[in-house]
């Protein structure tokens, strides 16, 4: 009974800490807020950004590529502190975020990724639920060239929030109400996507 709390709790934290992003949409200041979660999503924050802005998209439909950019330069520019925190901070910082989010495991698996895809694996980490904050760290504190990390994380990163803003474009309102009805099933298909994504690319080797 103890092993089955665990996960419980965490869905509600984690559904805690959506319901309180999705707040931000109904503030003046919501497009900063969009940018800081986005930036701190990409070292330390453990909710995607995406929740966030599905609801600014869907308030204000025609603003999706400026909203869909401003996510894109914050998560971005997070990787890049997320970079910089294992560059010069591994020892001290990175370590307790990894220890934070059980991924120690995953870390170690990312030092062979790296010796064998290079640049690929930061684009998909970026694009995919892969967990992109390990991904920042692992590169800076492997000494990865921080302009490649910078542009391919750009480009990952855009490629994803503008497909999700271009969608919600498309089709709206059924896809907020799809989120908030099935967000605990979502979140635990959020998980076995970063369990497979893992498993994916480590046969694919």
């Amino acid at each position: 009974m103890q092993t089955e709390a665990v996960p419980v709790a965490r869905w509600r934290v984690h559904r805690r800490l959506y319901d309180w992003m999705l707040r931000w949409a109904h503030s003046p200041h919501s497009q900063a807020a969009l940018f800081l979660l986005a930036f701190a999503e990409s070292s330390v924050f453990p909710i995607p950004p995406d929740a966030l802005l599905i609801a600014l998209v869907l308030g204000a439909p025609r603003r999706w590529l400026a909203l869909a950019g401003v996510c894109t330069m914050g998560s971005a520019l997070g990787g890049v502190a997320g970079y910089g925190i294992g560059r010069f901070l591994m020892d001290t910082v990175g370590l307790r975020v990894i220890e934070f989010y059980h991924a120690q495991r995953y870390y170690e698996q990312v030092m062979l990724w790296y010796r064998q895809y290079d640049f690929w694996i930061v684009f998909t980490a970026a694009f995919t639920p892969i967990p992109y904050k390990v991904f920042t760290i692992a590169s800076g504190a492997f000494h990865m060239n921080i302009w490649a990390f910078a542009a391919i994380s750009l480009v990952g990163r855009g490629a994803r929030f503008f497909l999700v803003a271009g969608l919600l474009r498309l089709f709206g309102e059924p896809v907020r109400r799809f989120i908030d009805k099935y967000f605990d099933w979502l979140a635990l298909a959020f998980v076995v996507l970063l369990a497979g994504g893992f498993a994916l690319l480590r046969y694919a080797r």
